[in-house]
Formats: C-alpha cells, structure tokens, sequence
C-alpha cells in the first residue's frame, strides 16, 4: 500500500456517503458570525494546515455522518477509506454549577448582555465575562482540546476530527448557544435563569428605561456624570477583519514551494504585515 500524505497506510479514496452532514460552505473559509470565526481561527492557529485542508474537503463532501454535542463533549462518525465509519471524540472542561452560577451572575449585571442573550443574540463581549472570571469562553489552547479519532493517523489533528472541527464551526453559525452548551450550560436552562434574576414575582428591568425626573427637581444635580469618571472605561474595539481573510476568500491555487503549499507560506506573512512595529 503506498503511504498517504498524512503519514499512515491509506488504501483509497474515502467511501462516498449519501445524506452525511454537508458543510454549507462551497470554498474559502469556514464561519460566518464572530463566535464561529473565532473557533475556527484558534484551530487553525493550533492545528496541521494541511490536515485542515482535507477535512474541509471530507467536510464539503459530506463524510461526516453524525455529529452528537454534550456538555463536555462532542462525538460524531466519519466515513473513510474503511468500511466502518471513525468514532471521533472532542473533548473541552465543561464548568460545573457554582462556575456557572458566577457567570449567569456576571452576565445578568450587564443589562445590554442580559438583553441580547434574551434575545437570540450573542454579544461579542461575552468572551471578557468569561476571561474576567478566569473561565475563558473558547480553547485557550491545544491543551484544553482533547481529541481522539479512531483511524490510524497519528496527526493533530487527523482529517477526519478536521472536518467535525469545521462542521462544528459552522453549527455555531446557526446556534451561538451551542458554544455555551459545550461549556456545559444549555440554552433553556440559561436563559431561564437570566429571566429569573429579578424575581419570580416581577417583569424583568427594561434595559433602556430611563425615570422621567421633571426637570425643576434636577437643577443641582442635572449635569452630574450618572458615574463616576474615573470608573468610564473605553468601549473594547470591534473585533477586526483578519488579516489574512483575502486568502481565505480565494481557492488555494495548487502552487507549492519546496513541497510546502503557497497559501501556507502567505498567511503568516500576512500576519506578520499586519502586527504592530
């Protein structure tokens, strides 16, 4: 049998499969919505670009059989070369109640957060309440993904956990709160417990309510910051554009210099570029 690229025995192609999971993506990156690029962009930072590349590909082909999301864990089957499909296993510290308890508290004290995680939505500044409290939202590192793959490749990440990782990405897309139930809080459960904070005997405080004061009984006061200035702290930046999102954009053209493919070698230089002096 001749070696394959990823370093093992490989007989053929991947068996072809009807009605597996397909990656709505047809080229350039994968992920939409600010949460999902940001899981892909800590996996490809950590992770084989080449063995990326072809489980984007098993990715699009619809390889990826069935995809299971628990708190803690997510296992999936993918059809290879081999007549039984891999059993895939990605692993991530799911936080327990009293960790939970602190981050819905957290949450709840931010009415505008509080707001658009009632309403379906998930604020770019949840990854600071989470890294505040030490509980980082997302992978600090290849150490906080544990990851088994039942074929032979030794790689990490192999093609075939390549493609759940994506397919995964793209879940996030549809459901941002998939990211919060990997950390081991569902949707409902969470969202129950944001709508409880102010009793269970009372309506929920409108975020944008102001008192309507008459202005005659506001004279001494009426120009007094609400806060003080020394505690206004600038809003955060709106996370930007990578800098390598032209090359993410395009299809890899089947360039390679010394045996290394070209995009690979332009990303980081992209970066580079773009870092400040």
């Amino acid at each position: 049998m001749p070696v394959g690229k990823d370093g093992w025995f490989e007989a053929a192609a991947p068996i072809r499969v009807e009605g597996g999971i397909q990656a709505r993506s047809r080229r350039g990156s994968i992920g939409e919505q600010w949460w999902s690029r940001r899981f892909v962009d800590i996996l490809e930072g950590i992770c084989d670009s080449g063995r990326l590349g072809r489980g984007r590909a098993y990715a699009r082909k619809g390889q990826v059989l069935q995809i299971d999301l628990a708190a803690g864990e997510v296992k999936a089957k993918v059809q290879g070369s081999r007549p039984a499909p891999y059993r895939v296993s990605i692993r991530i510290p799911a936080y327990g109640p009293q960790a939970w308890a602190g981050i819905q508290e957290a949450l709840a004290g931010q009415a505008l957060y509080r707001a658009k995680l009632l309403a379906g939505e998930m604020p770019a500044e949840i990854v600071e309440v989470f890294d505040g409290l030490g509980l980082p939202l997302f992978p600090a590192g290849p150490a906080e993904l544990d990851m088994d793959c039942s074929c032979p490749d030794w790689g990490f990440p192999c093609k075939h956990l390549s493609a759940v990782l994506y397919l995964l990405g793209e879940a996030f897309d549809e459901d941002p709160f998939l990211v919060l139930a990997w950390r081991g809080r569902a949707k409902e459960p969470l969202l129950d417990a944001l709508r409880g904070t102010a009793g269970d005997d009372e309506e929920p405080p409108d975020p944008l309510h102001v008192d309507d004061v008459p202005f005659a009984e506001r004279l001494d006061d009426f120009y007094t910051p609400s806060a003080p200035l020394g505690r206004l702290r600038p809003r955060p930046a709106a996370s930007s554009a990578p800098p390598e999102l032209l090359l993410r954009a395009l299809e890899p053209p089947a360039v390679k210099v010394r045996h290394i493919p070209l995009m690979d070698i332009l990303r980081p230089a992209y970066r580079r570029l773009s870092a400040p002096d």
